[in-house]
Protein backbone atom coordinates (compact mmCIF):
# COMPACT_ATOMS: atom_id res chain seq x y z
CA UNK A 1 0.00 0.00 0.00
CA UNK A 2 1.29 3.53 -0.89
CA UNK A 3 3.76 4.67 2.01
CA UNK A 4 1.85 8.10 2.18
CA UNK A 5 -1.19 5.93 2.63
CA UNK A 6 -0.17 4.24 5.28
CA UNK A 7 1.35 7.62 6.96
CA UNK A 8 -2.30 9.47 6.34
CA UNK A 9 -4.10 6.08 8.57
CA UNK A 10 -1.91 6.22 10.79
CA UNK A 11 -2.26 10.01 11.87
CA UNK A 12 -6.23 9.28 11.38
CA UNK A 13 -5.60 6.93 14.66
CA UNK A 14 -3.26 8.83 16.89
CA UNK A 15 -4.42 12.85 15.69
CA UNK A 16 -0.57 14.26 16.47
CA UNK A 17 2.32 14.02 14.31
CA UNK A 18 4.52 13.46 17.08
CA UNK A 19 2.82 10.12 17.72
CA UNK A 20 2.62 9.42 14.47
CA UNK A 21 6.41 9.83 13.46
CA UNK A 22 7.28 7.46 16.45
CA UNK A 23 5.10 4.79 15.37
CA UNK A 24 6.51 4.75 11.84
CA UNK A 25 9.93 5.62 12.70
CA UNK A 26 10.08 8.44 10.59
CA UNK A 27 11.04 12.62 11.53
CA UNK A 28 7.82 14.68 12.07
CA UNK A 29 8.34 16.73 9.22
CA UNK A 30 8.83 13.91 7.00
CA UNK A 31 5.23 13.13 8.29
CA UNK A 32 3.75 16.73 7.21
CA UNK A 33 5.27 16.46 4.32
CA UNK A 34 3.53 13.21 3.15
CA UNK A 35 0.80 14.43 4.84
CA UNK A 36 0.74 17.68 2.30
CA UNK A 37 1.42 15.44 -0.79
CA UNK A 38 -1.53 14.03 0.04
CA UNK A 39 -3.75 17.25 0.58
CA UNK A 40 -2.07 18.55 -3.14
CA UNK A 41 -2.84 15.47 -5.23
CA UNK A 42 -6.58 15.32 -3.85
CA UNK A 43 -7.02 19.48 -3.53
CA UNK A 44 -8.32 19.58 -0.27
CA UNK A 45 -7.33 20.22 3.65
CA UNK A 46 -7.00 16.98 5.47
CA UNK A 47 -6.48 18.41 8.86
CA UNK A 48 -7.03 21.73 10.76
CA UNK A 49 -5.99 22.99 13.97
CA UNK A 50 -8.76 24.16 16.34
CA UNK A 51 -6.37 25.89 18.88
CA UNK A 52 -4.00 22.97 20.03
CA UNK A 53 -6.24 20.39 18.66
CA UNK A 54 -5.63 18.67 15.57
CA UNK A 55 -9.17 17.94 13.65
CA UNK A 56 -10.29 15.88 10.47
CA UNK A 57 -11.52 17.72 8.13
CA UNK A 58 -15.18 16.63 5.59
CA UNK A 59 -12.73 14.79 3.41
CA UNK A 60 -10.56 13.86 5.44
CA UNK A 61 -13.27 11.21 7.03
CA UNK A 62 -13.98 10.54 3.39
CA UNK A 63 -10.38 9.61 2.02
CA UNK A 64 -10.11 7.85 5.94
CA UNK A 65 -13.06 5.82 5.01
CA UNK A 66 -11.45 4.73 1.23
CA UNK A 67 -8.06 4.32 2.69
CA UNK A 68 -9.09 1.45 5.49
CA UNK A 69 -11.52 -0.29 2.77
CA UNK A 70 -7.98 0.02 0.36
CA UNK A 71 -5.49 -1.33 3.22
CA UNK A 72 -7.56 -4.42 3.91
CA UNK A 73 -7.72 -5.06 0.32
CA UNK A 74 -4.22 -4.78 -0.61
CA UNK A 75 -3.41 -6.88 2.42
CA UNK A 76 -6.32 -9.79 1.03
CA UNK A 77 -4.34 -9.63 -2.08
CA UNK A 78 -1.36 -10.27 -0.25
CA UNK A 79 -2.31 -13.51 0.98
CA UNK A 80 -4.11 -14.42 -1.91
CA UNK A 81 -0.39 -14.19 -3.63
CA UNK A 82 1.15 -15.91 -0.96
CA UNK A 83 -0.76 -18.88 -1.79
CA UNK A 84 -2.14 -19.52 1.70
CA UNK A 85 -4.17 -22.76 0.94
CA UNK A 86 -5.95 -22.58 5.20
CA UNK A 87 -8.89 -19.42 5.79
CA UNK A 88 -7.97 -17.93 8.91
CA UNK A 89 -11.22 -15.65 9.91
CA UNK A 90 -10.32 -12.69 12.17
CA UNK A 91 -13.40 -11.92 14.18
CA UNK A 92 -14.29 -9.69 16.95
CA UNK A 93 -17.16 -10.06 19.76
CA UNK A 94 -18.21 -7.68 22.39
CA UNK A 95 -18.57 -9.71 25.85
CA UNK A 96 -22.72 -10.47 25.92
CA UNK A 97 -22.02 -11.90 22.10
CA UNK A 98 -18.09 -13.64 23.00
CA UNK A 99 -19.41 -15.60 26.10
CA UNK A 100 -22.57 -16.51 25.57
CA UNK A 101 -24.06 -16.56 21.65
CA UNK A 102 -21.31 -17.61 19.30
CA UNK A 103 -19.33 -20.38 20.97
CA UNK A 104 -21.42 -23.25 18.81
CA UNK A 105 -20.43 -21.24 15.60
CA UNK A 106 -16.48 -21.43 16.53
CA UNK A 107 -17.54 -25.48 17.42
CA UNK A 108 -18.72 -25.61 14.20
CA UNK A 109 -15.49 -24.08 12.61
CA UNK A 110 -12.75 -26.10 14.28
CA UNK A 111 -14.44 -29.00 12.47
CA UNK A 112 -13.17 -27.46 9.09
CA UNK A 113 -10.04 -28.79 7.33
CA UNK A 114 -8.17 -25.69 6.46
CA UNK A 115 -10.15 -23.29 8.09
CA UNK A 116 -8.87 -21.80 11.36
CA UNK A 117 -9.59 -18.34 12.69
CA UNK A 118 -8.54 -15.97 16.05
CA UNK A 119 -11.17 -14.25 18.45
CA UNK A 120 -10.87 -10.97 20.10
CA UNK A 121 -13.33 -9.86 22.87
CA UNK A 122 -13.39 -6.76 23.83
CA UNK A 123 -15.70 -4.03 24.03
CA UNK A 124 -17.84 -1.85 20.95
CA UNK A 125 -15.22 1.03 21.01
CA UNK A 126 -12.23 -1.03 20.53
CA UNK A 127 -13.63 -3.71 18.08
CA UNK A 128 -14.11 -0.87 15.90
CA UNK A 129 -10.87 0.81 16.08
CA UNK A 130 -9.57 -2.92 15.13
CA UNK A 131 -11.64 -2.96 12.43
CA UNK A 132 -10.59 0.25 10.91
CA UNK A 133 -6.95 -0.97 11.36
CA UNK A 134 -7.55 -3.95 9.36
CA UNK A 135 -7.17 -5.93 12.32
CA UNK A 136 -10.31 -7.93 12.07
CA UNK A 137 -12.27 -9.10 9.20
CA UNK A 138 -15.45 -8.66 11.21
CA UNK A 139 -17.02 -7.24 14.47
CA UNK A 140 -20.34 -8.77 15.96
CA UNK A 141 -21.57 -5.85 18.73
CA UNK A 142 -24.67 -5.51 20.49
CA UNK A 143 -23.52 -1.62 20.92
CA UNK A 144 -24.48 1.30 18.73
CA UNK A 145 -21.87 2.36 15.87
CA UNK A 146 -22.23 4.54 12.74
CA UNK A 147 -24.38 2.63 9.78
CA UNK A 148 -23.19 5.20 7.43
CA UNK A 149 -19.69 4.40 7.93
CA UNK A 150 -19.55 0.57 7.89
CA UNK A 151 -21.52 -2.36 6.05
CA UNK A 152 -23.35 -4.75 8.21
CA UNK A 153 -25.90 -6.92 8.45
CA UNK A 154 -28.56 -7.60 11.37
CA UNK A 155 -27.65 -11.15 13.25
CA UNK A 156 -30.88 -10.76 15.61
CA UNK A 157 -32.64 -8.62 17.70
CA UNK A 158 -32.10 -9.68 21.59
CA UNK A 159 -34.34 -8.89 24.59
CA UNK A 160 -32.31 -5.95 26.60
CA UNK A 161 -33.84 -6.55 30.22
CA UNK A 162 -32.96 -5.43 33.94
CA UNK A 163 -31.84 -8.31 36.05
CA UNK A 164 -32.25 -8.70 40.12
CA UNK A 165 -32.00 -11.27 42.43
CA UNK A 166 -34.76 -13.38 42.60
CA UNK A 167 -37.20 -12.65 44.89
CA UNK A 168 -36.64 -8.36 44.31
CA UNK A 169 -39.32 -6.42 43.94
CA UNK A 170 -38.74 -5.66 40.77
CA UNK A 171 -38.67 -9.42 40.14
CA UNK A 172 -41.23 -9.99 37.15
CA UNK A 173 -41.84 -6.35 37.22
CA UNK A 174 -42.84 -3.57 34.49
CA UNK A 175 -40.72 -0.60 36.62
CA UNK A 176 -41.16 3.39 36.10
CA UNK A 177 -37.49 4.97 35.66
CA UNK A 178 -38.07 6.61 38.69
CA UNK A 179 -38.74 3.59 40.89
CA UNK A 180 -34.89 3.51 39.46
CA UNK A 181 -33.79 6.11 41.84
CA UNK A 182 -32.92 4.04 45.11
CA UNK A 183 -31.30 1.42 43.86
CA UNK A 184 -27.77 0.35 42.89
CA UNK A 185 -26.36 -0.18 39.37
CA UNK A 186 -24.05 -2.34 38.23
CA UNK A 187 -22.64 -1.67 34.73
CA UNK A 188 -19.96 -2.02 32.59
CA UNK A 189 -17.07 -0.25 31.53
CA UNK A 190 -16.98 3.12 29.42
CA UNK A 191 -17.10 1.45 25.75
CA UNK A 192 -19.02 -1.44 26.47
CA UNK A 193 -22.03 -1.80 24.19
CA UNK A 194 -24.67 -2.41 26.92
CA UNK A 195 -23.41 0.67 29.50
CA UNK A 196 -24.11 2.48 25.69
CA UNK A 197 -27.36 1.37 25.56
CA UNK A 198 -28.24 2.01 29.06
CA UNK A 199 -27.24 5.64 28.56
CA UNK A 200 -28.35 6.06 25.63
CA UNK A 201 -31.83 4.48 26.94
CA UNK A 202 -31.70 7.10 30.17
CA UNK A 203 -30.98 10.11 28.07
CA UNK A 204 -33.93 9.51 25.89
CA UNK A 205 -35.82 10.04 28.87
CA UNK A 206 -33.69 13.35 30.30
CA UNK A 207 -31.67 10.92 32.74
CA UNK A 208 -28.34 9.40 33.28
CA UNK A 209 -26.18 7.33 35.45
CA UNK A 210 -26.68 9.16 38.22
CA UNK A 211 -29.86 9.38 38.50
CA UNK A 212 -29.19 5.45 39.99
CA UNK A 213 -28.44 5.85 44.84
CA UNK A 214 -24.77 4.48 43.79
CA UNK A 215 -23.63 3.47 39.89
CA UNK A 216 -20.77 0.22 40.08
CA UNK A 217 -18.27 -0.21 37.30
CA UNK A 218 -17.53 -3.46 36.56
CA UNK A 219 -15.75 -5.25 33.39
CA UNK A 220 -16.25 -8.85 33.92
CA UNK A 221 -20.14 -10.09 33.15
CA UNK A 222 -19.38 -13.31 35.40
CA UNK A 223 -18.78 -11.18 38.71
CA UNK A 224 -22.00 -8.73 37.58
CA UNK A 225 -23.72 -11.91 37.65
CA UNK A 226 -22.46 -12.72 41.05
CA UNK A 227 -23.01 -9.18 42.59
CA UNK A 228 -26.79 -9.47 41.22
CA UNK A 229 -27.23 -12.52 42.45
CA UNK A 230 -26.07 -12.00 45.78
CA UNK A 231 -28.45 -8.69 45.97
CA UNK A 232 -26.09 -6.30 45.94
CA UNK A 233 -27.33 -4.63 42.99
CA UNK A 234 -28.98 -4.62 39.67
CA UNK A 235 -28.00 -4.37 35.97
CA UNK A 236 -29.14 -4.30 32.33
CA UNK A 237 -27.74 -6.81 30.06
CA UNK A 238 -28.79 -8.80 27.19
CA UNK A 239 -31.15 -11.57 28.03
CA UNK A 240 -28.52 -14.48 27.03
CA UNK A 241 -26.39 -13.48 29.67
CA UNK A 242 -28.40 -14.91 32.37
CA UNK A 243 -30.51 -17.30 30.09
CA UNK A 244 -32.82 -19.49 32.56
CA UNK A 245 -30.81 -18.82 35.54
CA UNK A 246 -33.30 -19.31 38.32
CA UNK A 247 -30.97 -17.05 40.76
CA UNK A 248 -32.03 -13.92 38.88
CA UNK A 249 -35.13 -11.92 38.51
CA UNK A 250 -35.76 -10.30 35.29
CA UNK A 251 -37.97 -6.80 34.82
CA UNK A 252 -38.78 -4.43 32.40
CA UNK A 253 -38.26 -0.32 32.43
CA UNK A 254 -41.38 1.60 31.36
CA UNK A 255 -40.52 3.51 28.03
CA UNK A 256 -37.09 1.44 27.36
CA UNK A 257 -36.93 -0.24 24.19
CA UNK A 258 -37.70 -4.10 24.81
CA UNK A 259 -34.70 -5.17 22.04
CA UNK A 260 -31.82 -3.97 20.57
CA UNK A 261 -29.89 -5.32 17.91
CA UNK A 262 -26.66 -7.72 17.31
CA UNK A 263 -25.23 -6.79 14.03
CA UNK A 264 -22.44 -8.23 12.02
CA UNK A 265 -19.70 -5.26 11.31
CA UNK A 266 -16.93 -4.66 8.59
CA UNK A 267 -15.70 -2.14 6.19
CA UNK A 268 -17.31 -0.95 3.01
CA UNK A 269 -16.33 -1.83 -0.37
CA UNK A 270 -14.34 -5.44 0.65
CA UNK A 271 -14.53 -8.99 0.51
CA UNK A 272 -15.05 -9.11 4.57
CA UNK A 273 -18.71 -10.20 4.10
CA UNK A 274 -17.57 -13.25 2.81
CA UNK A 275 -15.54 -14.42 6.49
CA UNK A 276 -18.80 -13.45 7.92
CA UNK A 277 -20.90 -15.59 5.85
CA UNK A 278 -18.68 -18.83 6.29
CA UNK A 279 -18.19 -18.06 9.57
CA UNK A 280 -21.91 -17.71 10.74
CA UNK A 281 -23.28 -19.79 7.05
CA UNK A 282 -27.06 -20.01 8.97
CA UNK A 283 -25.98 -22.53 11.56
CA UNK A 284 -26.85 -20.28 14.73
CA UNK A 285 -30.69 -19.85 16.59
CA UNK A 286 -30.18 -15.67 15.01
CA UNK A 287 -29.31 -16.66 11.72
CA UNK A 288 -28.24 -13.68 9.42
CA UNK A 289 -30.71 -11.67 7.61
CA UNK A 290 -30.53 -9.77 4.42
CA UNK A 291 -29.26 -6.09 4.72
Amino acid sequence: MDTKMLTFLTLCRKMNYRKTAQELHLTQPAVTKQIQGLEQQYGTKLFIYNGHSLQKTRDCIILEEYAQSLNYNYNEVIKKLAGDKTTFIRLGATKTIGDYVIGDNIKKQLKYTGRSLSLVVDNTERLLSMLDCGELDFAVIEGLFNKIKYDYRLLCDEPFVGICKRGHPFDGQSVTVKQLQEETVIVREEGSGTRRILEHELKSLGFDLNLFAKTVYISSFKLIRELVADGLGISFVYKSVVGDDSSFGTFEVEDFGKTHEFNIVYLKNTQARKYAQMFFDGETDCSMTGE
